[in-house]
């Protein structure tokens, strides 16, 4: 940025602006929902709006910009300098399940669709059964402000579902349709409203179960979601620093007399610290609370690639949690458009289980304390093209490690 301190002092206006470096998003998007206009008065803290809330748009690497006085003194000439990501992604993965059952999946996202800020794409996968989901983000669809995302998915996959000392496995099947309203009040403040109407099947694979426990379920459920966003976040390239909010509230009705109604909230609270050029320690405070039924199907999932890195797959439910993940994640290698980061960090983790009480999360059963170390390769200039690998090792009696392997950071 040019000319920031003493020509701000007076008060003029935007004579002519000018969005640099656009290869694929749209010149009349980014007007659309910027605050600065042309022959309005220039406010720097809305200069400053625009630059997060540009660095925020997935098609946006990043942004900054310059101002500079008009020849005649008269006005400003405003110019926003954009560096655009790549965001037409491919999905190809292939592996061997415990089974020995070849599997895939195959997909494409593009997370600027039309150069509208828009997301769209889906994905088949195949491991032994048919999987697919079609996914539609717009958020600034109607305005700057209002917006709409409509998903549709078709999921199978066999769960473990925990008897007491008993599991067993149940092939699980989840047909939903989603609907949500986006709605933004400023660049801190957003809230989603919608409704999700889904079918879930169970089927008993193997394992042992207890005779009141059923063989197989189908349920037609109703889900209606409010999300609450607080966002004060700033974007770097890789680096994160701020704070941030996401508030979930979800209600569950069944068509299903047998089944109650069912509550589910969660808050996860995320902030990141800037350390010198090349550090950036994250942090991450889940606390979940929902309906506690003495049910195998509790909401609330021990796992890997969820909470805490080196836990396994999906080894336990339960129906309330708290979990702080922390890592401090510093480059070791930059050029161009690629970076090398490692980090350290320690998840950890206690849970309430199906029909307990808040005495479990002192429980030394329920305790999970997992440091590790990790790698990231980072290309900056492709929307979420971070490779991550973890490797987490368990403290405590009894506990386990493993290697974890995921697209984009842990959170």
């Amino acid at each position: 940025m040019v000319c920031f301190g003493l020509c701000f002092s007076q008060k003029k206006d935007v004579v002519s602006l000018e969005i640099r470096g656009l290869k694929k998003t749209k010149t009349s998007f980014l007007n659309k929902i910027i605050e600065v206009k042309q022959n309005r008065v220039l406010d720097s803290v809305q200069l400053e709006q625009d630059m997060i809330r540009l660095k925020r748009l997935p098609g946006i690497s990043h942004a900054y910009y310059q101002v500079f006085i008009t020849g005649t003194g008269d006005g400003y000439n405003v110019f926003y300098n954009i560096e655009e990501n790549f965001t037409l992604i491919p999905t190809i993965n292939i592996w061997t399940t415990t089974n020995n059952q070849f599997s895939y999946k195959v997909g494409v996202y593009d997370f600027n669709f039309l150069g509208r800020g828009m997301a769209f794409g889906g994905f088949y996968q195949n491991n032994g059964r048919d999987t697919y989901s079609i996914n539609f983000r717009a958020p600034y669809l109607f305005s700057k402000k209002l917006g709409l995302a409509i998903n549709h998915q078709n999921w199978k996959s066999e769960e473990p579902l925990y008897f007491g000392d008993e599991t067993a496995n149940y092939l699980y099947n989840n047909k939903s349709f989603e609907v949500l309203g986006l709605y933004q009040f400023n660049t801190v403040h957003k809230f989603h409203v919608g409704v999700n109407v889904f079918n879930e099947k169970y089927e008993y694979v193997s394992g042992n179960i207890i005779s009141e426990v059923p063989r197989s379920l189908d349920l037609d459920k109703l889900l209606l979601k409010l999300v609450y966003d607080y966002d004060k976040l700033n974007y770097s390239y890789q680096y994160v620093s701020g704070f941030r909010s996401v508030l979930t509230l979800q209600s569950v009705t069944s068509n299903n007399k047998t089944q109650d109604d069912f509550f589910i909230g969660w808050n996860d609270l995320l902030y990141f610290i800037r350390f010198s050029d090349k550090g950036n320690w994250a942090n991450r405070l889940r606390l979940g609370l929902a309906s506690n039924s003495e049910s195998p199907f509790a909401p609330f999932a021990l796992d890997n690639n969820l909470n805490i890195r080196g836990v396994g797959n999906l080894i336990d439910r339960g129906t309330a949690v708290i979990l702080l993940n922390t890592e401090y994640r510093h480059t070791l290698y930059e050029k161009g458009w690629f970076s090398l980061q490692g980090n350290a960090f320690v998840d950890s983790g206690t849970w309430r289980e199906p029909g307990g009480d808040f005495g479990d999360f002192v429980d030394s059963e329920n305790i999970k304390i997992y440091p590790g170390v990790g790698l990231r390769l980072i290309h900056k200039k492709i929307y979420n093209a971070i490779f991550r690998i973890d490797y987490g090792v368990g403290l405590g009696k009894n506990s386990s490690k493993g290697i974890v392997f995921g697209i984009g950071q842990y959170f």
